[in-house]
């Protein structure tokens, strides 16, 4: 059970950086003015990815 949690918390902290780094691209100079489709994408999948993370790392 112990590879589920590893996972979990490796999916957690890449769902963080992918959310952080969609959110911050702009303030980063890694994106445009404008909250674009890419940034909304990985927003998104950065949020679901981390979710995903924390349910298998909290999973008993």
């Amino acid at each position: 059970m112990g590879g589920k949690k590893t996972i979990g918390i490796v999916l957690l902290v890449v769902g963080i950086v992918i959310l952080l780094l969609s959110l911050l691209a702009y303030p980063l100079g890694i994106g445009g003015p404008k909250f674009g489709p890419y940034q909304i994408t990985g927003t998104i999948a950065g949020a679901i990815v981390a979710v995903v993370g924390l349910v298998l790392t909290l999973k008993k």
